[in-house]
């Protein structure tokens, strides 16, 4: 992007000035943020750097560029909870369907054992192997 590594803290700077400036509404402001943050990562160390750079800088430009980052880092976290819910929803319905099935199954196996069926009938009827059948009754 023409900039050098040394240069990144200084250009992320300059950058979060300058969307301060534009007084753009937060829609926007988060489109261009994650746009430049796609090309231009910082480091941990880089990241404290920023921070320590931005405080230093004029009190009414400090807080809207701090607001600016608190309010994509808060996004971002949001974000991140989400996706993360839904993945353990979608693990967990499908986990819960799959132990249900398991149960439906063995009742379904015991069902058919206490109306006097043999293991093999059983079996072939489920489509699963005598010991599995065995086993599930066994439980």
């Amino acid at each position: 992007m023409g900039y050098t590594e040394s240069e990144k803290v200084e250009l992320k700077k300059e950058f979060l000035r300058m969307l301060v400036r534009l007084e753009l509404d937060e829609a926007r402001q988060r489109l261009l943020l994650g746009f430049f943050e796609t090309y231009v990562k910082l480091s941990e160390e880089e990241e404290q750097q920023l921070q320590r750079e931005v405080k230093a800088m004029e009190t009414k430009e400090r807080e809207k560029v701090l607001e600016l980052i608190i309010s994509y880092e808060q996004k971002g976290r949001k974000a991140g909870w989400e996706e993360g819910m839904k993945r353990g929803l979608q693990q967990g319905i499908k986990q819960g369907m799959k132990q249900g099935m398991k149960q439906g199954m063995k009742q379904l196996i015991r069902n058919m054992a206490r109306k006097g069926m043999t293991e093999k009938d059983i079996a072939q009827l489920v489509d699963l192997p005598v010991e599995d059948v065995r086993a599930l009754l066994e439980e």
